[in-house]
Order: structure tokens, then sequence, then C-alpha cells
């Protein structure tokens, strides 16, 4: 049986690195409320849900050492039986990455509008959070650290479903975005700063949790996988909140052209004149409509008087002279030819209100 140095100094270390987390999120989450007041209501109760249990977190891991290093420090017992409260954090990392994963799954269909790639994350996101909550309920049974070995398989599964989870949403989300750009500078800017987010808290979110398994098989007895479970949840809600935060600031009017962004991209190839020119027909545009005179007509319908036609290649020179100058009106352009103004990347990877 290891020391109280491997069996508590690794939980020290997590539990401070958790704590810096926590002021992390406190920040981006102030940060998120202040800038998007507009989110859906789901949203952002969403998120007032990860910040009660990032909290709950920061409290259930500080009463996780305080047990054995003040309550029971230099008994036996310390060192032999796990703190009361241990269960409790697979259960909180269990309640934080589901949703979140769920989350991200969601935002993949809308983006893509397939279910395929996002029933697949939901189904490794629920087991995540079953096997979570399993390894809690296993370490309610076992409490002993020399019997934390008997559910390594629990662990294993738990952790791995999350870790390829992680790495299923980064990959998905990567090719759903790239996949989209627009053609604009600073559109395209915008989303390859998200997908450069997407990437690295994706990685670091599976990286960690592939850590955490490895540990806990490779040096059993010890809690050394402690070192990177506890700043777990709050590793998750500081990458969710980093892509939300990524955001610029919702203006009036961006919604309308996002999706005028978008049909250009999708129309720009296929755009046709309204009006075709034959190449046998004289062509005129006027302010209000398209004159057409057509060299085959009779003279009687070419008369310079002619209401519908104000030029005239058989105009006596006098009629010419004396018709009244047109004023040269520029043809308007189509809507689609126009840029668009300043269009939030991420809206064109969500809905308008999420």
């Amino acid at each position: 049986m290891a020391g109280v140095d491997l069996l508590y100094g690794p939980m020290l270390i997590g539990v401070l690195v958790n704590m810096m987390l926590y002021g992390i999120v406190f920040i981006q989450m102030f940060a998120y409320y202040q800038r998007f007041p507009n989110d859906s209501t789901w949203t952002r109760t969403l998120m007032f849900y990860l910040f009660l249990v990032a909290t709950a977190n920061v409290v259930i891991e500080t009463g996780i050492l305080y047990q054995p290093l003040i309550l029971e420090y230099g008994t036996q017992a310390a060192t032999v039986v796990s703190p009361r409260l241990l269960p409790g954090d697979s259960v909180l990392i269990a309640i934080v990455s589901t949703p979140i994963q769920s989350f991200a799954a969601w935002r993949i269909s809308v983006i893509t509008g397939s279910y395929i790639i996002p029933v697949l994350i939901w189904m490794l996101s629920l087991c995540s959070g079953a096997s979570g909550i399993l390894v809690s309920i296993m370490v309610m049974m076992k409490p002993e650290f020399r019997q934390f070995g008997d559910f390594t398989l629990d662990v294993t599964i738990w952790l791995v479903s999350s870790a390829a989870c992680d790495i299923i949403i980064a990959v998905a989300m990567t090719y759903a975005l790239w996949t989209r750009k627009t053609g604009f500078g600073e559109i395209d800017g915008q989303i390859n700063r998200i997908v450069r987010l997407t990437v690295e808290t994706g990685a670091l979110t599976a990286v960690v949790a592939l850590a955490d398994v490895l540990l806990f098989q490779l040096f059993p007895g010890t809690t050394l996988n402690f070192l990177v479970d506890f700043p777990l949840s709050n590793l998750y809600i500081c990458s969710l909140l980093a892509m939300l935060n990524s955001r610029e600031r919702r203006k009036p009017g961006d919604a309308e052209h996002a999706h005028m962004a978008q049909t250009l991209t999708n129309n720009r190839n296929n755009f046709t004149p309204a009006h075709t020119i034959n190449p046998s027909q004289n062509v005129f545009q006027s302010t209000e409509k398209l004159v057409t005179g057509n060299r085959g007509d009779s003279e009687s319908d070419r008369s310079p008087t002619s209401q519908q036609d104000f030029y005239n290649y058989n105009a006596k020179p006098e009629s010419v002279n004396n018709a009244q100058p047109q004023e040269f009106v520029r043809p308007r352009v189509s809507q689609l030819e126009r840029r668009p103004r300043t269009i939030i990347a991420m809206n064109m990877s969500m809905p308008e209100r999420f």
C-alpha cells in the first residue's frame, strides 16, 4: 500500500488545479452572460446548470481532502479507506461531460443536417455517463484503496468512451465547418478560428481522459490518476465556454446577413440575369421598364413619337435632335451580388438562436 504522499499528494495537486480552472470558469461564465443576453433560454439555462455543478465540484473535492488531512490526521483509517465524498467525483464528471457532448452532437446535426454522426456521439456520451455513475456506485461499495483494482474495466469503459466521443466531435465539427466556407475572408477567418478552438479543446479533453485511465491502470494502489481526474469536469466546461465566447457579439441584422451569405454561397455559380438579350433585338434599359425594339417591326411601330421607344434607328434626323435626352440610370445590382456586412461565423454553424 502506498504512503500518504502517493495517496493524497496527487489529490491535493488535482484539487489546486481544479480550483484554478474554476476561477477561469467563473470569469468566462460572467463574460458569456454579459456578451450574449439574446441566446436561447435553454442554452443559458444549460450554462447556469454547468456553473452550479462546477461550484459543487469544488466544494466536494475540498471535502475529499478535508476528511483525511484534518479530521483523520495521523490515523490508520486515512491510509486504508478512501474519503466518503470520493464517489461524488465520477458522478460530477459524468453529469458535466454528457450534456456538453450532447450539446455538441446537436450542433453537428444542425450544421450537417444529418443524424448519423450525432447519434453515434449521443450513444458514446450516454455510455460514458452511465459508466461514470457505475464507477461511483462501485467506489461506495468498495471504499478501500486496495479494492480499486476490482473495477478497472468500468473505469476504462467510462474514460475511453468519453475520449472517443471527444475525438469524434472534434473531427466532425472540423469537417462540417471547413466545408461551409463562403469565400469571404472575414467570415472564413472566423470559421478558421472556431475550427482551431474545436480541435484544441476536443483534443485536450480526450488526452486528459486517456491520461486518467492510463495512470489508473499503470499505477495501482496510488491516486496518481487524480492529478488529471479532479480537473476534468471543469476542463469540459472551459472548452464549451471557449467555443461560445469565441463568437462576436450579435448585432441587429446579423442573422439576416448570415442567411444571405449562405444563400450567396449556394447560388453564386447558378446566377442568371433576369432578362436575356437576343441578338436580333435592340435592348434599352430605362428607369422603370425594359424597352425592346425589334428590327423587323413595321415602320409605324417604330415611330419616333411612340411612347415605348425613346430611340429609333430609322428615325428622321430632326426627330432625333428634338427628342428629350434620357437620364442614364445605372442598373440595379442584385441583392445576391452585394457583399454582406460583418457576419458572425458561428451563426453559420448554429441556428439563429442557440
